[in-house]
């Protein structure tokens, strides 16, 4: 995608109400994983992209709360940050009891102050956010050393895609990150709750 690409790709993003978006927002089976075996797929890919010792976790765009959840069970401390209010209410019901809170605020700017995180859990949200290279600058910067970047990313529809590309995000990545691994995840069917044809990935960057 070109620069205009992006910020057209981003201006249609922000015209959507998630406000009004979010009571529906967990029927999607990937979105509310009240299945199972969907949730257990997540958790499992979540389980390998994680530290395996208890970590600071800053889940950008964090919607309802799904993965903050599946993060915070797996011995996490989560912070949650997302701009709709309607789904921060959602989201802070979900991990209530938790070691978590979630704040409503700009992914690309989040309300975290001088506060560090040992990984930064993103899915769905870069390629809606105008100036990626900035953004993912920013969020490097609230990584301690050695802290990790987790992307799941993708492109969507046919005849008009939308999205970001794994070749596009790793090379935006390049300059940042030394490791930066990309892992498909179109194929694996329990994550979606179907059969999928179009790019879906995760980065893990290393910084």
């Amino acid at each position: 995608m070109t620069n205009m690409d992006d910020h057209t790709v981003a201006a249609g993003a922000a015209d959507i109400d998630w406000d009004a978006q979010a009571g529906a927002f967990d029927d999607e089976p990937d979105h509310g994983l009240r299945d199972p075996v969907i949730r257990a797929a997540w958790a499992t890919r979540l389980r390998s992209w994680l530290p395996e010792h208890p970590a600071d976790v800053l889940d950008l765009g964090c919607g309802t709360g799904s993965l903050s959840l599946l993060a915070a069970e797996q011995g996490h401390r989560v912070t949650g940050v997302d701009a709709s209010s309607a789904m921060v209410e959602r989201a802070r019901a979900k991990l209530a009891g938790r070691d978590a809170v979630v704040l409503r605020g700009d992914a690309a700017a989040p309300p975290v102050g001088e506060q560090r995180f040992d990984v930064v859990l993103v899915r769905h949200v870069l390629w809606t956010l105008p100036r990626p290279e900035r953004v993912l600058r920013r969020w490097r910067d609230l990584l301690r050393p050695g802290g990790r970047l987790v992307l799941v990313e993708g492109v969507w529809g046919t005849v008009h895609p939308v999205g970001m590309a794994a070749d596009r995000l790793t090379a935006l990545l390049a300059p940042l990150s030394p490791d930066a691994r990309v892992e498909r995840l179109s194929g694996d069917c329990l994550l979606w709750g179907k059969a999928v044809e179009d790019e879906r990935y995760v980065v893990v960057a290393t910084v």
